[in-house]
């Protein structure tokens, strides 16, 4: 089964979409097997991390701007290159494992989107594979 979700995003941010990939998993009703949530974007990703502390989410875009900071030597003429370097960095999927329908996720883990270039309106999808 795959479904596609639409999400509308700011300039940057880590969105958790968690309650999607949730439901994709019980609409599928897969007892076990695999969830695989990709991004077709290249100026964002998807990531797995802690849900429960917000600063999190915060410090990990601090890192990822000082990091991959804009740089007047980037050539790419839309000005973006530093997104797409944080999207490459991050990943544009995430596999989720499925046991007795449900995701195994640590009790701290949750599924973002990250937006590196928006804001936007973008989708992802979610593959439910049967295992």
């Amino acid at each position: 089964m795959l479904k596609k979700y639409y999400i509308n995003t700011d300039a940057q941010g880590l969105y958790n979409i968690t309650s999607y990939v949730r439901q994709a998993v019980n609409e599928s009703g897969v007892n076990s097997g695999i969830a695989v949530v990709f991004c077709p974007h290249t100026t964002a990703a998807i990531t797995i991390n802690e849900n429960a502390d917000p600063d999190v989410q915060t410090d990990l875009l601090f890192a990822l701007d000082k990091t991959y900071p804009d740089r007047p030597q980037f050539r790419h003429a839309e000005g973006n290159s530093s997104a797409h370097l944080r999207s490459s960095c991050v990943g544009a999927s995430e596999t989720i494992i499925i046991d007795d329908g449900s995701m195994v996720l640590g009790m701290w883990q949750g599924i973002y989107f990250a937006e590196f270039d928006g804001p936007r309106q973008r989708h992802f999808f979610v593959k439910v594979i049967k295992g």
